[in-house]
């Protein structure tokens, strides 16, 4: 009767410690979701970007300005870049330009580069109607004739942006229209520059 008794209560012993464990197990798992969770919204402070846990290298890339001048992104290592693709045709583009162009004349930037890249077919006299129909003063208008930033950030649409750390690197992407004169954007940014 007592090697009977004895198992038994091993056994709910036993049962009792691993529903303990379990139940320990799924509030952990829980906790960590939902902190992560929280922290995320916290660190994230646009609802449509995207910040890269490692930033990722980018390959030198070369674009021209409005004259035809070829650029080299690597040549601006040292500044925090902000790479803006867009198009005429776009009015979420249109929509938010305006913001980019009085983010880009903000003097509490000290490091701050903006590049406004078309990516149709170039037309000059096209491109500087758009920017002068919604008074754009310090943004200036570049060119991608080979498509090279197509290919390397693999872009699907217009307007995304890209940020850039002074490393050369791609640390977070905007996809859509943001308002680039908003207030949580701007600390955040701040941090980078």
């Amino acid at each position: 009767q007592f090697y009977f008794y004895f198992p038994c209560v091993k056994l709910i012993f036993t049962m009792f410690i691993k529903q303990k464990i379990i139940k320990f197990l799924i509030f952990f798992f829980c906790f960590s979701i939902f902190s992560s969770i929280s922290q995320t919204n916290e660190d994230v402070p646009l609802n449509n970007m995207t910040i890269n846990e490692i930033p990722k290298p980018i390959s030198s890339l070369i674009f021209e300005d409005f004259s035809g001048n070829e650029i080299n992104l690597n040549d601006y290592r040292g500044k925090l870049v902000i790479i803006n693709f867009w198009a005429t045709w776009c009015a979420p583009c249109k929509k938010e330009m305006p913001s980019l162009d009085m983010l880009y004349q903000d003097n509490s930037f000290k490091n701050l580069k903006v590049f406004a890249v078309n990516m149709e077919q170039p037309n000059k006299l096209k491109t500087k109607k758009f920017f002068n129909d919604i008074n754009i003063k310090k943004l200036e208008i570049f060119f991608d004739y080979n498509l090279n930033f197509v290919k390397e950030f693999k872009l699907r649409g217009v307007p995304t942006t890209i940020l850039i750390n002074k490393k050369g690197e791609e640390f977070a992407r905007i996809i859509g229209e943001v308002n680039f004169q908003d207030k949580k954007f701007l600390k955040w940014l701040s941090k980078y520059d």
